[in-house]
C-alpha cells in the first residue's frame, strides 16, 4: 500500500492566556495552500484520506475530500504533540523568536510533552491504518512532528525531530503486507514554487 502523508497549511499564531489548548486555523495563506496541494494530487487515486482532528489538518484535509470526494476520517493519534499546549507559534517563527526552544524542539527535548508516548501512538496509529488499507493508497493530513515520527521510525532512526517538513509538503511511503516499509520521497512542494 502507499502512504501519503500531508503536512497542514500555514496556520495562525495563536496564544491563550487563560492556558486553554490553542487549536488554530489555517491563515489565509494556509488556505491557499491547502488549495494547491489538491489540485496537485486531482489526478492520483486516492482510496481513503484521514485526518488529525486538529483544525489546521482537518482544514487541510477539506479541499482534498472535496475534490476527491472522500470523507475525511479522524484519527487521535495522527494529532501533533502540542495538542495541549496553551499556545501555537509556527515553528519558522519559534526559531526566530527563541531558538534555545526551537533547537530543544528538534531534538525531541521537550519538557512538558511525553514525546515517548507521542512516537508510540503516531506509530500504532499509522500503523493500524496501514493494516487496514491493504493494497490502496491512503492520504493522511497531520503534522510536522508526525511525519518526523513515522519517517524516522521508516527508516530506523530513534523517533526525533530530524527535519522540518514544509506546509502542504507530500510526505510518501510505501508499506508492504509482509511489513516491510519504506520512504518514496520527503517534503515535497513542488505545487509551492511559482
Amino acid at each position: 500500500m502507499e502512504l501519503v502523508l500531508i503536512r497542514h497549511g500555514l496556520p495562525e499564531k495563536v496564544i491563550n492566556e487563560d492556558g486553554s489548548p490553542a487549536d488554530p486555523p489555517l491563515s489565509d495563506i494556509g488556505m491557499v495552500q491547502a488549495e494547491k496541494v489538491a489540485d496537485w494530487l486531482k489526478d492520483m487515486q486516492i482510496d481513503r484520506l484521514y485526518s488529525s482532528p486538529m483544525n489546521r489538518a482537518f482544514q487541510t484535509a477539506q479541499p482534498l475530500a472535496t475534490m476527491k470526494n472522500l470523507d475525511i476520517e479522524i484519527r487521535d493519534g495522527v494529532a501533533e504533540y502540542d495538542q495541549q499546549a496553551g499556545h501555537y507559534i509556527p515553528v519558522e517563527q519559534l526559531k526566530e523568536l527563541d531558538y534555545d526552544r526551537w533547537k530543544k524542539l528538534m531534538n525531541g527535548e521537550m519538557d512538558d510533552i511525553d514525546f515517548p508516548r507521542f512516537c508510540n501512538d503516531v506509530v500504532e496509529t499509522i500503523g493500524k491504518i496501514v493494516s487496514e488499507n491493504s493494497g490502496k493508497r491512503v492520504a493522511i493530513t497531520c503534522h510536522g512532528g508526525v511525519i518526523n515520527v513515522w519517517a524516522a521510525h521508516v527508516i530506523g532512526f530513534e523517533p526525533r525531530m530530524f527535519f522540518n517538513p514544509d506546509y502542504t509538503s507530500i510526505n510518501r511511503f510505501k508499506a508492504a503486507s509482509t511489513g516491510e516499509k519504506s520512504v518514496i520521497t520527503l517534503n515535497e512542494h513542488f505545487h509551492l514554487l511559482g
